[in-house]
């Protein structure tokens, strides 16, 4: 029953069924043309005969294809006993008498048709079918690996920073126990937004960008002199991937200045109608891509899930460092796997 109905629905697609309806008329009307007498039951016949070749036919195919040569002599069969049926028993079910399509002649020229056209609207169903599962597939397969890319970013925090980060609450603990404890809850609040967001479909981008500015003031309770870190302008309602920005702003800090370049790290959001800009400026000096850096193939690959070809992710050497640039375009949430 399912074959029936998913054939059917396939022979209603334009690219089927206009081909089927110009192949259709021509016959009809030779039929009433040249049936004898133009018997008005012949104008029946035609459209009924056509009518079961398109349906009949390629769900036959799809039926017998898959058993070889058996199958094939089925689908013969059946096919000469279905135009025998609507160009012999048709006819004198109706009191129709001869007509130009149950001419002997034309009936052989009617099995060519039923065989062959079921032959290839059945294949083609089934080519489509199965193209249709592939894509399923590939992109079930692409959601598996954003999937295992969100499970990896929530152990994606440098280790170093957060060892340092702990020794140095050690420390603060016996000096100053107020810093020590504004530090472990910063910090524990932002491993919990990292382990929230890797469960998101999808979140505001503001909630990405307070998330930079819990890592900007960790690095700043370590050293306040040595981070000057900032976050500027309007998110609005954008919504973006969770963590897509965490390793970019992780990158900006690590290669500018925890490298010991001294300068801001600015992170700045401009959004219009087409689409949202985040530009990450550091005072590091751009070198280009870093053997075994996974930050930006990282984002690049969860911009490109998400967005298809309309995100992109630009980095590069600016006035003062270097500057890394995000655009996502205006629109519906992102598509990312939960």
């Amino acid at each position: 029953m399912d074959l029936i109905a998913h054939t059917l629905q396939a022979l209603l697609a334009p690219r089927r069924l206009v081909p089927i309806v110009l192949v259709s008329i021509p016959l009809v009307v030779a039929q009433h043309r040249y049936s004898p007498a133009r018997d008005p039951g012949a104008v029946v016949v035609g459209l009924l005969m056509c009518l079961v070749f398109a349906l009949v036919a390629p769900w036959l195919w799809r039926v017998t294809a898959a058993r070889g040569w058996l199958g094939l002599v089925l689908y013969g069969l059946v096919g000469a006993l279905v135009v025998a049926f609507l160009g012999v028993g048709l006819p004198a079910l109706f009191g129709v008498g001869r007509t130009f399509l149950t001419e002997h002649e034309s009936l052989l020229v009617a099995l060519a048709l039923f065989l062959v056209g079921g032959w290839g609207l059945g294949r083609d169903i089934d080519l489509e079918a199965s193209l249709d599962r592939e894509r399923a597939r590939a992109e079930a397969l692409a959601r598996e690996a954003e999937r295992a890319q969100l499970l990896a970013l929530r152990s994606h925090l440098d280790p170093h920073f957060l060892f340092n980060t702990l020794n140095a609450i050690a420390e603060w603990c016996r000096t100053d126990g107020e810093v020590a404890e504004r530090a472990v809850l910063r910090l524990s609040g932002m491993l919990r937004t990292i382990l929230e967001g890797a469960r998101l479909p999808a979140w505001p981008l503001r909630r990405e960008l307070d998330l930079c500015r819990d890592l900007f003031a960790l690095h700043a309770v370590r050293d306040p002199g040595r981070f000057d870190c900032a976050v500027d302008g309007d998110p609005r309602d954008v919504l973006v991937p969770p963590l897509l920005l965490l390793p970019l702003a992780e990158n900006a800090i690590k290669h500018g200045p925890a490298a010991g370049h001294r300068g801001p790290v600015r992170i700045g959001v401009s959004v219009s109608p087409a689409a949202a800009e985040i530009v990450i400026d550091n005072p590091g000096p751009f070198a280009g891509p870093r053997p075994g850096g996974e930050g930006l193939h990282m984002a690049r690959r969860r911009l490109a899930l998400a967005y298809d070809d309309r995100a992109a992710l630009v980095i590069g050497s600016a006035d003062h460092g270097t500057r890394a640039v995000v655009t996502i375009p205006a629109g519906p949430a992102p598509t990312v796997v939960t």
